[in-house]
């Protein structure tokens, strides 16, 4: 009788889409494309790690990275080594205006005042942008996702929540998704201060690296992820020291 070794299959390769071109968020002369992976396919955690050594990142349950070179290529993802990163003056500052805050880290949840403290920021520091009226539905599909590990730090003032930072959990990483705060206290730095509360996060849990998402030089926006030194940059292909 004839014996057939049965082969696993091998797991399906993730396919990507390119979008046609469409208005870039942050530069008003210029035309944006993006890489997404297919939303039809599988996603995981595992994925999502060797992805973001690629240089995607996520919103909502979509994976994407920026695809406009050769025209432009001023969106560049970096990358924190947590061991090596050594806070700089402005860093011990912002610690230090920030040392009467509480930090309550928490699984991905629905909260009505992390809802009201979005709905503040986002009427604050992008009115027009369309998503200030988003419903608790919209929130939620926006920050988090059904295949991710995302976790919500909350940082709160006398019992008020002042900023809330919402991390996802990979492999050998922790991923900085989204962050929004009281406008009220902005001389508080409070974007910053959870970049650093993050840092410090991934070096307990024993974790390599936090991404920041895109450093871009000419935008200021988000011009400051570059003072997070030392820091790598992922430039054609490779990720490159620098700091």
């Amino acid at each position: 009788m004839e014996h057939r070794i049965m082969r696993a299959p091998e797991p399906a390769r993730p396919r990507f889409f390119a979008t046609p071109g469409h208005p870039c968020s942050y530069f008003a002369d210029r035309e944006a494309r993006t890489l997404f992976l297919d939303p039809a396919g599988p996603a995981n955690p595992a994925l999502y790690t060797l992805l973001s050594r690629a240089g995607f990142r996520r919103s909502g349950a979509q994976v994407y990275r920026p695809e406009c070179a050769p025209r432009c290529r001023a969106c560049i993802p970096v990358r924190v080594p947590v061991v090596r990163f050594r806070p700089r003056r402005v860093h011990r500052r912002v610690r230090a205006a920030n040392r009467d805050l509480t930090l309550r880290v928490l699984p991905e949840c629905f909260e009505p005042a992390h809802f009201a403290l979005y709905r503040r920021y986002l009427s604050a520091r992008h009115a027009g942008g369309g998503m200030e009226d988003h419903s608790p539905l919209q929130y939620l599909d926006f920050l988090t996702s059904p295949w991710c590990d995302t976790l919500f730090f909350e940082y709160s003032l006398g019992g008020e929540v002042v900023a809330v930072s919402v991390i996802d959990r990979l492999s050998d990483a922790l991923s900085c998704a989204y962050t929004f705060f009281d406008p009220a206290h902005g001389r508080r730095s409070l974007g910053t201060y959870a970049i650093l509360s993050a840092i410090d996060a991934a070096r307990r849990d024993s974790l390599e690296w936090l991404y920041l998402g895109y450093y871009i030089a000419d935008s200021p926006k988000m011009r400051y992820k570059g003072d997070f030194l030392p820091q790598e940059r992922f430039i054609g292909g490779l990720w490159t020291a620098t700091g």
